[in-house]
């Protein structure tokens, strides 16, 4: 099974909210997640940007791979550096 970090869009039309999930990367983009790790709010002023360090070095540990958006999202928390 292969794992990923990535987003799933929340919000209603024009104003998009985004939580970082754990997911196979299999499924669509907003269905089931294994587990949720964080949440991105672009919408708000500043940005929001909430990031459970622990699980996601946890998952990164594991072999989960972060999509690009989520890896850059990561790095700007502060999780991954590079």
């Amino acid at each position: 099974m292969a794992v990923r970090i990535r987003l799933k869009r929340l919000g209603a039309k024009k104003a998009p909210f985004y939580r970082i999930v754990v997911a196979d990367s299999r499924t669509s983009r907003n269905g089931k997640s294994i587990d949720e790790i964080g949440y991105y709010d672009p919408t708000k002023e500043p940005v929001v940007l909430k990031v459970d360090a622990e699980a996601a070095n946890k998952w990164l540990a594991t072999g989960a791979q972060p999509s690009d958006t989520a890896k850059a999202l990561l790095k700007k928390a502060g999780v991954i550096g590079e």
